[in-house]
């Protein structure tokens, strides 16, 4: 679909805790504090922050799936703010997958679930992340209002 606006931001993880709801084989690693399975699922809360074109926070719950390749990842996020000077709120859809390190994802907005000058925002972005990053990704939101 074709859409007028593009809203350029980056975003920034706030906070995020995983959570293993289950693990295939009981073998994986632990980081950070947190254990990640070689092969199952686990579910993540995210917060992110944005600045630039769209300003403001979210909330993002992310099932992740893990196993040796390119690995489904699907989540819901409510974002807070403003998207080119409107401000309310919106969800976001993400469908993509991730692998060791990096993630690929679809990002589409749930239409029916804005409020304010977002009521009746549509739109959808690609979202690619490899490594991480202490100054945040970029993403550009194609939309329209």
């Amino acid at each position: 679909m074709s859409y007028s606006h593009r809203a350029t931001c980056r975003f920034t993880v706030a906070a995020w805790s995983e959570d293993v709801i289950t693990d295939v084989d009981g073998e994986g690693i632990t980081a950070g504090g947190a254990y990640y399975p070689n092969r199952g699922v686990t579910r993540a809360e995210v917060r992110y922050s944005y600045t630039g074109d769209i300003e403001g926070t979210s909330t993002l719950v992310y099932l992740i799936s893990y196993k040796p390749d390119a690995a489904p990842v699907l989540g819901f996020e409510r974002f807070e703010g403003t998207i080119g000077g409107h401000a309310g709120s919106c969800v976001f859809q993400h469908i993509g997958s991730q692998d060791k390190g990096s993630v690929a994802a679809r990002v589409e907005v749930v239409p029916g679930l804005g409020t304010g000058a977002l009521a009746n925002l549509r739109g959808e972005a690609e979202l690619s992340v490899a490594g991480h990053s202490d100054n945040g990704y970029e993403l550009v939101l194609a939309y329209e209002i």
